[in-house]
């Protein structure tokens, strides 16, 4: 069942056969920042052990010149215990991350009720949700054993995050004025806006090192491709993180006969 967003009185939450006796409930901040550690983590380790224990292997280009950081494919897809550790962190944190695409396209919908655009809602909410289907499919289908299905599912990863980003961005600059927004809905805008920014950037860079590898073989540059991988994924990441601070007072509920549920109680 797909998961519902609902205001909930302190009477019903209570009551002796309700949510409060039928559900666990966990804080949605806490639910947040652990969900969003396991892709944090499971990256780092990924690009740590690799520089560890393949150091050599995982630098290795096609014209044999240094290199000092391994690209993100090498890093999570190549070697063991890499990709297990980055397959399961992807594939655990998947669902709650699709459960927070559906609660952001009814979030968006009730922002553009007035607009009459609510198309736009069920738009970033598709990106939204090919965005992380092509995450697990890159991670699942690594560049080493199926690089063509990795290379389809990185490029949609790629367009699709941008895209949701920027649509969302339209979204909150159209419904929002600045002065009527909560201390933690302004923080949730401004590091939407400063990673949007950070991760365009990012992609910019990652081209032109890569297109200057290709063309000229010089030490040090496909590591700095590599490097501009790794901030538009960290960037990606904390876009994601700040729904923190768009349900900074929401409660997640597990009912065990109608799935999650989410409260602002």
């Amino acid at each position: 069942m797909l998961p519902q967003y609902e205001r909930l009185s302190d009477a019903e939450v209570s009551d002796a056969g309700g949510l409060r006796r039928s559900n666990v409930r966990i804080r949605f901040g806490k639910l947040a920042v652990a969900t969003v550690m396991l892709p944090v983590t499971g990256f780092l380790f990924c690009v740590v052990w690799s520089l560890l224990y393949n150091f050599e292997q995982a630098n290795a280009t096609h014209c044999l010149v240094y290199n000092f950081l391994p690209s993100l494919s090498a890093a999570i897809g190549n070697y063991q215990p890499q990709r297990f550790v980055w397959q399961f962190s992807v594939l655990l944190h998947a669902p709650f991350r699709y459960a927070i695409a559906f609660l952001y396209k009814n979030h968006h919908l009730s922002l553009l009720a007035r607009k009459h655009r609510k198309e736009w809602a069920y738009l970033a909410c598709m990106l939204n949700i090919v965005e992380l289907s092509s995450l697990v499919g890159l991670s699942l289908w690594t560049s080493s054993n199926s690089y063509e299905i990795h290379k389809f599912c990185f490029s949609a990863f790629v367009i699709c995050s941008i895209l949701y980003m920027q649509l969302v961005e339209v979204i909150n600059r159209l419904t929002r004025a600045e002065e009527m927004l909560t201390l933690a809905e302004r923080k949730s805008l401004r590091f939407k806006r400063r990673l949007f920014l950070v991760n365009v950037a990012s992609i910019v860079f990652a081209v032109y090192f890569f297109v200057r590898h290709n063309n000229h073989c010089e030490p040090g540059i496909y590591s700095l491709f590599a490097l501009s991988e790794y901030v538009f994924v960290y960037s990606n990441i904390g876009f994601h993180m700040t729904a923190y601070w768009d349900f900074i007072n929401a409660n997640v509920y597990f009912h065990w006969r109608t799935g999650i549920h989410f409260s602002s109680v």
